[in-house]
């Protein structure tokens, strides 16, 4: 098994005390693929073809079923697989899945960076793709996602510039499906709260705002905020916080050629050291590494 892959899918069998959280294949093996791709076998065959309820903090998935059948639960729906079918998981959904031994098809999972890059503000692609459902698989769809399988296994030249594109293509392609036929859900919204903390979080984290601060400028508690955002994302303000810092560093170190100093100093770290610092502790490894890292593996 292909070590950094294995944090992809990887769930307790035995129902765990609290929803499990797996960042970008594992703190210790950060975004090591521009994508990454396999079989839906190559995971759930090792847990009996179900995998428990969890999600990911960095990662939004799309999974499609060629053949075969089971269950899937998204935020604590309950969707029937079917064949020739898309599951659309976006980032921090709460997902599971119980497939009938023998299901074939494939998962793409996109680091949460890669929807940076690729998702342009204005365009409003990034509510439609947060919207977790199950769809029908269209030719252009299934054709993107076998493109991606072909490339990833593969060892050619320029190959993260191609798989880059083709998840471009995958996004957009998905996200028109979903407005085609994908009616809103009738769950519960994101809070209202959450939803507007996160708009003042696009704006303030490089001048590293604190918990109070986006507190005092949304006129509640510290205590208050984090109780949404946990009880919303399974994780504190504070969390969230660093998160959105270490994601734009990481955009950082990936799609540009920008010094690591360089880069702390625009996040609004005045010392490189506590830039490493705080870095190394969210991915667990510096931000060298970690850049190294993803070159090596382009």
């Amino acid at each position: 098994m292909d070590p950094p892959a294995k944090y992809l899918y990887e769930s307790d069998m035995a129902q765990p005390a609290h929803i499990q959280t797996f960042n970008l294949f594992g703190e210790s093996q950060d975004l090591p693929d521009v994508v990454h791709c396999e079989t839906i076998e190559t995971r759930s065959v090792l847990h009996d073809w179900e995998l428990s309820a969890h999600r990911h903090a960095r990662l939004h998935q799309v999974l499609f079923v060629e053949s075969g059948d089971g269950t899937a639960s998204l935020d604590g729906a309950e969707h029937r697989l079917a064949a020739m079918h898309l599951v659309n998981v976006p980032v921090g959904i709460v997902h599971g899945f119980r497939f009938d031994p023998g299901t074939a098809g494939l998962v793409v999972t996109l680091a949460a960076e890669m929807l940076d890059e690729a998702l342009q503000p204005g365009e409003g692609l990034r509510p439609v793709l947060n919207r977790p459902a199950m769809i029908s698989a269209d030719e252009a769809c299934i054709a993107t996602m076998r493109g991606i399988a072909c490339e990833f296994a593969a060892r050619s030249f320029a190959r993260a510039q191609v798989l880059r594109s083709l998840a471009g293509v995958l996004l957009g392609q998905i996200a028109r499906s979903l407005a085609d036929t994908a009616p809103p859900q009738d769950g519960p919204a994101a809070p209202d709260l959450l939803t507007r903390f996160e708009t003042l979080l696009e704006t303030h984290f490089p001048k590293h705002w604190t918990v109070a601060n986006y507190a005092d400028a949304l006129a509640v508690s510290t205590t208050h905020l984090s109780r949404v955002t946990r009880n919303a994302t399974g994780r504190p303000a504070t969390l969230l916080i660093e998160e959105r810092l270490v994601r734009e560093a990481r955009r950082n170190l990936v799609y540009t050629n920008l010094p690591v100093q360089t880069i702390g100093y625009a996040l609004g770290f005045q010392d490189p050291a506590y830039f490493s610092r705080v870095f190394s502790r969210a991915t667990g490894m510096s931000p060298r590494a970690f850049r190294a890292r993803v070159q090596a593996a382009g």
